[in-house]
């Protein structure tokens, strides 16, 4: 069997959160808004899981919004603000890393008449303050920057674009934090921000289910209709299993978050000493500081990508070159080239990214199998 070390693509789902699903599949699947008692049952699950959610996220239980996952999560929060606000202004600011869910959104919404400015990042993948307190206007209704980048792990600086967003009259801050979840803390009453999304998937659940959350007073125009579920805001039979794993999911990343930190981040080291003591050519993307352990996206100068990811498969090793959304694509990652321009590092990196079932021998086969494509290539090199 081989090497999975794509997790910020996708994480299995954890044993807890299966059974807990199982037992909703099996003997509680009311519908959540019959009035009967099967239909009451179900919905104690689904009040219990908002609560539950509320208390880790430090927010109130009827700011979160059971979604699909975060590709809906986003489309709904800006559509939404955008829409509901255009009567204040129609400029909107994001970054050029952002997942596409976000940037095809706002492509979407250039279009339709809004007006968007992408903010620059430096080579560390964080967000330029300075451009971004320049971009600000009296016709700023929303900021969306991500907590995390998906391909290189960089944090953003949350707490000071919350303050430079703060500044300007009619914006709301949205910050998509999908790969935070399980890493960081997420106390959204310290972060301060409007809206945030997260998707099961990445933190042990399952897939097809996320969350939003949107703090109260914010004005926004929710764009599933139908039903009146989740208080009108997004109209659709609730999904209790998964609904119930995302909870579960939820509250073992949030228990266990530390633990799996230092063991990530022993992982990480090894990975990055272990290269270097085989000699092996190669530079981190992103921050080496301001980042989660998790993401280690790399340059290898001696290979490009598209090679490098078959032998590796070819090796049983599975990584990937950035968003799993993208694979298969010929484009280069759009998060490179926004930090590092044309440079040929955009087209020679690889994303590795960790989990806490890993292991020491599991990190040492990754290094062993790079090590043996590299010197595969220096022979023929000099053949």
């Amino acid at each position: 069997m081989g090497i999975y070390a794509d997790y910020a693509a996708t994480t299995p789902v954890k044993s807890e959160v299966i059974d807990a699903m199982m037992d909703i599949y099996q003997n509680h699947f009311g519908n959540p808004s019959s009035i009967h008692t099967q239909g009451r049952d179900a919905r104690r699950f689904l009040d219990d899981s908002r609560r539950a959610i509320a208390k880790i996220l430090n927010v109130r239980p009827a700011e979160i919004i059971f979604t699909s996952g975060a590709t809906e999560s986003n489309n709904t929060v800006i559509k939404g603000i955008a829409y509901a606000n255009q009567t204040k202004g129609k400029h909107l600011i994001t970054t050029k890393i952002e997942h596409h869910s976000v940037l095809h959104v706002f492509e979407h919404l250039e279009q339709q008449g809004f007006e968007v400015t992408y903010l620059d990042v430096d080579t560390s993948g964080i967000v330029d303050l300075e451009q971004l307190r320049g971009a600000l206007r009296e016709d700023t209704i929303l900021v969306s920057i991500m907590l995390v980048n998906n391909e290189v792990g960089t944090v953003q600086p949350i707490y000071d674009i919350q303050s430079i967003v703060d500044s300007a009259p009619h914006a709301y801050f949205h910050t998509d934090a999908v790969q935070a979840a399980g890493h960081l803390e997420l106390n959204i009453e310290d972060l301060q921000v409007d809206a945030l999304s997260l998707s099961a998937h990445k933190f042990g659940g399952p897939k097809g289910t996320g969350l939003l959350y949107i703090k109260q007073g914010t004005t926004i125009a929710y764009q599933q209709l139908g039903g009146e579920q989740e208080t009108k805001r997004r109209a659709g039979t609730e999904n209790i299993p998964q609904i119930v794993g995302l909870t579960t999911a939820l509250t073992l990343a949030d228990k266990q978050r530390d633990a799996h930190n230092i063991h990530i981040a022993q992982l990480k080291e090894q990975l990055l000493v272990g290269l270097q003591n085989r000699a092996i050519p190669f530079e981190v993307n992103g921050s080496m500081m301001d980042t989660t352990n998790h993401i280690v996206n790399l340059y290898f100068p001696f290979i490009d990508v598209e090679t490098l990811l078959t032998l590796l498969d070819l090796e049983g090793i599975y990584v990937s070159s950035g968003s799993a959304c993208t694979a298969g694509s010929t484009i280069p990652s759009h998060v490179l080239s926004a930090m590092y321009g044309e440079d040929e590092r955009v087209t020679h990196s690889i994303r590795i990214s960790l989990h806490e079932t890993l292991t020491e021998q599991d990190m040492n086969q990754i290094i062993v199998a790079l090590q043996k494509i590299y010197l595969k290539f220096k022979e023929e090199e000099h053949a």
